[in-house]
């Protein structure tokens, strides 16, 4: 696994919590000043936690440390005289990690969104080759619970907590969140299995989740929240995030149609599944939409009535296809 930001000659680390407002805020600080940050999740380590507390006299996140020099929390952090944080920038781009630099558990050098994306989307597409229906509209997934390459994927996707979300460009945004949710959708059936009733259904995609970034996203979330701009999804009475969610800073801008024929919730009309790169994502989405309306679920036209059925997709969908019901 990389550090996070360029490679640079020492390292910042900063001991954080999942959630942690004070954590986020930060690091967005330190990858604002494209400095090499190191996170160490010390909140499923007592012994970690323990041993920081000792190091540092302080039992509260986050703790950061530039190379071997503690500065404490986000507070002290935020109140850095110039110089003073201009000389610690200096020393971490200039100096390598001194040997007494505080050593950092293994397994704890984090990844950033879009190599995680990439490890992720690696996986899936193994796991899609070896479990995929030769339609590509189902999964095996009695077989694929009981795959190598599922654990070390679930192992990979705890990492999803750990990433920089409000980094990512609109292309990586799609391709991430979009790789994500059809990777959700089928751990959730793995785990919980295949919802049989709208009720279940129902539960199945609001309550499903990922800890991405410090916040919790469930399949809703990632669909109506982030891909749609933040619009009522099916049957919704409510936008996925308030103004004051921190998750809208991560929210499209607007709908992205194309999302459409790329999402899969494991039903019978859904398109196939893919896996999407964020180089060429629009491409992609368009070549995606072009397969599914050729295949007879997402088009069909009767030439003797003069009439062409199109897929139910939009019609749950047809705001974001440029029609609403809004007067």
């Amino acid at each position: 696994m990389a550090l996070s930001g360029n490679h640079k000659a020492g390292r910042v680390t900063v001991f954080s919590v999942p959630g942690c407002s004070q954590c986020l805020q930060a690091k967005a600080t330190l990858q604002a000043l494209n400095l090499p940050v190191c996170e160490v999740d010390v909140s499923h380590d007592a012994a970690v936690q323990a041993w920081l507390d000792k190091m540092t006299g302080s039992s509260t996140v986050p703790q950061i440390f530039f190379n071997n020099v503690h500065i404490g929390g986000n507070e002290s952090l935020q109140k850095l005289a110039p110089k003073e944080l201009e000389a610690l920038v200096r020393m971490v781009n200039e100096k390598p990690l001194p040997p007494d630099a505080l050593p950092v558990p293994a397994g704890n050098i984090p990844i950033t969104a879009s190599e995680l994306s990439e490890a992720l989307r690696n996986l899936i597409m193994k796991l899609y080759s070896d479990h995929l229906s030769a339609d590509g509209k189902s999964v095996d997934y009695s077989a694929m619970s009981k795959s190598s390459c599922y654990e070390r994927y679930c192992e990979l996707a705890v990492y999803l907590q750990r990433v920089e979300l409000l980094s990512l460009t609109h292309e990586e945004r799609l391709a991430f969140f979009i790789n994500v949710y059809n990777a959700l959708v089928i751990h959730g059936y793995l785990r919980l299995g295949f919802p049989t009733n709208m009720w279940q259904r129902y539960r199945f995609f609001n309550y499903v989740s990922y800890l991405i970034g410090g916040e919790v996203f469930t399949l809703q979330d990632i669909e109506n929240g982030v891909l749609r701009g933040n619009r009522k999804g099916i049957a919704q009475l409510l936008k996925p995030f308030s103004k004051t969610d921190p998750r809208l800073q991560v929210a499209l801008p607007e709908a992205e149609p194309l999302i459409h024929f790329a999402l899969n919730c494991g039903a019978k009309a859904c398109p196939p599944i893919r896996t999407y790169t964020s180089n060429g994502i629009v491409r992609q989405l368009r070549t995606a939409a072009e397969v599914f309306l050729e295949a007879d679920d997402g088009c069909i036209v009767d030439s003797v009535k003069r009439e062409v059925k199109l897929s139910k997709i939009f019609k749950w969908y047809k705001e974001d296809f440029g029609d609403t019901d809004e007067k």
